[in-house]
């Protein structure tokens, strides 16, 4: 029952792919739209078919829903008809609001839980990414992809500090929803997780907001700093090439994507907002209020990591987290940040500082979120030492991870993967 009730919904999602198509030729006033987006006349979307996946150089959304899946079916073919029916669902929900069916039967389950009726695209993007687990798992090789795993996605290591759920953990398939009303985001996974039914269970999800969308500002995290100052532009196509997306070294289906690395962080916002401000710029490396270095006066002032004190001592301390996150503390080594901040409410949470004890705290902290080239000569390289010696390591505590591998995009007619099952 289970499986052909999948089937329906995935055909069903397939007559559905004229609307999909029209999408493509709409993305073309993407740029158009977006300097209008405060006109209800003409709102917002961002392209979906594309060179590359939306929600990876999409400007910030003010909103984010990621989930990731667990696969249940041990068929090849239930693996493809998922994703041919999410790219369908995800071309039509950028292209715009949901809208009203013209003759809707009461005796049926609607296709759609109507929760976006009449709320605009609010620039919603929708990026997919493949786990480990797709291609093999707990030794099995349930999809005949063993041998098409890529060597970038290897398993990452367990880094000093980790304190991992498995409840947030891992993955085998992971979709993300970005968009400017969190509404719009909560819609579309929960259209994704319907379509799914049978085929893929949730395994973990984490839902976050951004302090700031706005072309050329930099968000403020929940504590207070400027968060991503130091990343990558996605203008720059050459730095976005070398560090970024996935040249000739991948496979095909992998060329032009990138990997994605996700961990939830949770951090102790009651110490935290009880320490001088001197103590957290000399932690953070920077000026709480305008962002820039210590010493500096403006945001984007370079990072002089030879300047000292009148003591002789190091002005931006070495276990700072701007100067060990600097590229010139990691041998040139650079991700593509896109973190977005969380709050799960409170719960019962061991102290991190005396008296040590269990206490009801603020559940919150940062979806930390990169896309990289390579995950061993990004994240993991430039990691491995801030885990030991970051200063921020003593409010901060990574929780769960996620490694993904994010395939180029898809024209009109293909699937998200299309050329990994070929």
């Amino acid at each position: 029952m289970g499986r052909r009730h999948f089937l329906t919904r995935t055909a069903l999602a397939a007559a559905a792919a004229p609307v999909a198509l029209n999408a493509f030729a709409a993305s073309s006033n993407s740029a158009a739209n977006a300097k209008n987006a405060d006109n209800a006349a003409q709102p917002a979307t961002e392209p979906f078919w594309g060179k590359h996946q939306g929600g990876i150089t999409t400007t910030m959304q003010s909103h984010s829903y990621f989930m990731a899946f667990d696969l249940t079916t041990t068929k090849r073919e239930d693996v493809i008809a998922l994703l041919r029916a999410w790219t369908d669902a995800a071309a039509s929900m950028t292209h715009g609001p949901t809208t009203y069916p013209a003759h809707p039967d009461a005796e049926q389950i609607p296709e759609d839980s109507g929760s976006s009726l009449d709320l605009q695209a609010a620039r919603l993007t929708i990026t997919f990414g493949f786990g480990p687990g797709l291609f093999e798992k707990d030794g099995v090789d349930r999809y005949g992809l063993a041998k098409k795993r890529p060597t970038a996605l290897a398993d990452l290591p367990r880094f000093t500090g980790d304190q991992l759920v498995a409840q947030r953990t891992g993955g085998d398939l992971s979709v993300q929803a970005c968009a400017d009303d969190p509404q719009v985001a909560e819609h579309a996974v929960r259209r994704l997780v319907a379509l799914a039914y049978g085929v893929a269970d949730i395994r973990w999800a984490q839902n976050g907001f951004s302090g700031s969308f706005k072309a050329g500002e930099t968000p403020r995290n929940q504590m207070g700093f400027k968060d991503g100052t130091m990343n990558i532009s996605t203008k720059d196509a050459k730095t976005m090439n070398e560090f970024v997306w996935v040249g000739d070294e991948g496979p095909d289906w992998m060329r032009d994507g990138s990997y994605m690395v996700i961990r939830p962080i949770r951090i102790a916002l009651e110490h935290w907002d009880r320490m001088k401000l001197g103590f957290q710029e000399a932690t953070v490396g920077r000026h709480k209020y305008s962002g820039a270095p210590i010493g500096k006066e403006h945001e984007f002032d370079a990072l002089d990591l030879d300047a000292n004190d009148k003591d002789g001592n190091p002005l931006i301390a070495e276990n700072s987290h701007a100067r060990m996150a600097a590229p010139a503390s990691n041998d040139g080594a650079q991700i593509l940040r896109r973190a977005y901040s969380y709050d799960n409410g409170v719960s019962q949470i061991a102290e991190r500082w005396p008296p040590w004890r269990q206490a009801m705290t603020f559940d919150a902290g940062l979806l930390f979120q990169c896309y990289q080239r390579d995950p061993r000569t990004g994240f993991t390289k430039m990691f491995e030492k801030m885990a030991k010696f970051d200063m921020l390591n003593q409010f901060t505590t990574h929780l769960g991870s996620g490694l993904f591998a994010c395939p180029h995009g898809a024209k009109p007619g293909e699937y998200i993967g299309q050329q990994l099952f070929a």
